[in-house]
């Protein structure tokens, strides 16, 4: 009997308020130009990033007052707690299940701090189990949709016949700054929206879609290159300048030796489903992958539509690349903070 796990069902949802990029840039420009007249030299970001639009869970005149750790952290909460019930709802319905049926979750998310964690909270309004294994991954980022859905994969793979929710969600809109003009911080306003994916995965009873192999990468030396800065004011985004330029000259030898580890080459994937950082990093992985450009063309359509939601984005790559037919191998990727590349191969039977 195969063993691997089937990607039963998957699932998005965003929240409720949508912003228009020259609206987000706009309200940027009331907030900070003021106080840092610098500002528009650093406006083109906005234009240059191929989004249209993106969500988040309060109204854009929420993020135009400065706000700290207690009012980040409750909208956090209630934001998370209505994207992790949306997306599990729509995963459990594709899948013809009940809550109760679910005997693991896996839940990452990197943008806020919730103990107990999200799947405890929701828990009774879902009716999950009381024996229900709770999973709760923090710090992954941008790669936490292609690390948790490798980390729910397997343990699927462990107990053939359980059904495994993974579900990712980010918020990542609260970390909107006032107090810094740092041209990271203007990326992060350009850049990100708020979203979440839901997906859930069973071995041992066949499925059109599986999970073949996963694997990792940690680059030694590289943990300035992204991540999160703490301090009374609430999270502060690291992003180097030089990441598109790193994932041209890295990701192609990593992909590469993550897949000979899965005894696969780059002439075996039909179809790489990326984490689309942004416009730049599009660019910088087609190079890397040595695809044509233009090949990425979901990913485009993803960050235009949504923005990078960090690690839920892949998640919306894959769904709309199902909605239009998966080939016989697809092989997900993702890069987040560590620094990190993770991959999951897909193997689909149409």
């Amino acid at each position: 009997m195969d063993h691997t796990a089937a990607l039963v069902s998957l699932a998005t949802a965003v929240p409720p308020h949508q912003f228009r990029q020259n609206e987000v840039m706009e309200a940027a420009r009331v907030v900070l130009a003021p106080r840092f007249p610098q500002f528009d030299t650093m406006a083109s970001l906005f234009a240059n990033t191929g989004i249209r639009a993106r969500y988040g869970v309060k109204p854009i005149e929420w993020y135009m007052e400065r706000r700290g750790w207690p009012e980040r952290t409750e909208a956090y909460l209630a934001g998370a707690e209505a994207l992790f019930v949306e997306a599990t709802n729509k995963a459990l319905a594709q899948a013809d299940l009940r809550a109760d049926e679910i005997d693991t979750i896996v839940s990452v998310s990197s943008t806020g701090i919730a103990t107990p964690t999200l799947e405890a909270r929701v828990a009774g309004r879902m009716g999950f189990r009381s024996d229900v294994s709770r999973v709760p991954v923090f710090g992954l980022g941008c790669a936490g949709g292609v690390s948790g859905l490798s980390i729910a994969a397997r343990l699927a793979q462990a107990r053939p016949g359980t059904n495994v929710l993974f579900v990712t969600f980010e918020l990542c809109t609260l970390a909107v700054r006032h107090d810094e003009l740092s041209k990271a911080n203007i990326v992060a306003l350009s850049l990100f929206g708020d979203g979440a994916a839901a997906a859930i995965l069973r071995a041992g009873d066949g499925g059109a879609t599986r999970v073949e192999a996963t694997g990792e990468k940690l680059w030694p030396d590289t943990l300035d290159i992204m991540g999160w800065s703490v301090d009374p004011e609430g999270f502060g985004v690291i992003f180097q300048r030089t990441i598109p330029d790193f994932v041209t000259e890295n990701m192609g030898p990593a992909v590469n030796e993550i897949l000979g580890n899965m005894k696969l080459s780059a002439t075996d994937v039909d179809r790489f489903v990326c984490h689309p950082g942004g416009a730049k990093v599009i660019t910088a992985l087609e190079r890397a992958l040595s695809i044509g450009q233009g090949t990425l063309d979901h990913e485009r359509e993803i960050i235009a539509d949504y923005g990078n939601m960090s690690a839920p984005t892949v998640l919306f790559v894959l769904e709309r690349a199902r909605a239009r037919g998966l080939p016989p191998r697809s092989v997900l990727t993702a890069l987040g903070p560590g620094f990190t590349a993770a991959c999951v191969s897909l193997r689909h039977a149409a």
